[in-house]
């Protein structure tokens, strides 16, 4: 293997690159942790966004800047799920996040793509995609922000910015992001089902609670 960035083999007539599939394995590694709430999911995260911004460098900014951004709150979510009081032996406890939370989210992320489109826009050198790339680079910030934050919605955030981040792989040919995203829609969905009804099981006890 002389380079991260040079093909391991062909799929499907798809060539792959050494980097991209590094980098989503381990991408599914620490999608897998994330499901079982252990502190190891951060980790793994920033290997695999370390990979991923070596092999997007130069070509699509919007997705190296992505991750950068992943390295960056992997940083910060290991940090708050280790100081958490519900962290204890390496796991987090979800919960639900607030109408306000949701609504805080929403507005960042619409306004977030607007600017940062509007940047790649006038900049067209940081992006050939302007508006997929941005939708990507702030979704992202808002899905690991949520899970830094412990709150079960952020498996939807990211399903949300998969959709977009699929097709835009397949079409710049990084076809092995593409190929796992399959398994990745998956272990999602399995994750989000567990953490939706651990965070009910943690509400419960509140709502039983409140007065009539």
């Amino acid at each position: 293997m002389n380079s991260l960035n040079s093909e391991a083999f062909t799929l499907l007539g798809q060539h792959i690159l050494w980097s991209d599939m590094l980098g989503n394995v381990f991408g599914l590694a620490a999608l897998a942790l994330g499901w079982r709430r252990s502190l190891w999911t951060w980790p793994v995260q920033f290997v695999s966004g370390l990979i991923l911004f070596a092999a997007f460098y130069g070509h699509l900014t919007g997705s190296a800047g992505k991750q950068a951004v992943v390295m960056a709150v992997a940083v910060y979510g290991f940090w708050q799920w280790r100081r958490g009081k519900n962290a204890a032996g390496g796991h987090i406890s979800p919960r639900f996040a607030s109408w306000r939370e949701r609504a805080a989210m929403l507005a960042a992320a619409a306004l977030g793509t607007v600017a940062v489109a509007l940047l790649f826009t006038a900049y067209p050198s940081l992006s050939w995609d302007p508006w997929p790339d941005a939708y990507i680079f702030v979704g992202t910030i808002v899905a690991m922000y949520a899970q830094a934050k412990g709150m079960t919605e952020f498996w939807i955030a990211w399903l949300l910015v998969d959709l977009v981040g699929v097709p835009l792989n397949f079409a710049n040919g990084y076809a092995f992001s593409g190929f796992v995203y399959v398994i990745y829609g998956a272990l999602v969905l399995w994750g989000m089902r567990d953490w939706w009804l651990r965070s009910r099981e943690a509400a419960r006890p509140v709502l039983e609670g409140a007065p009539a």
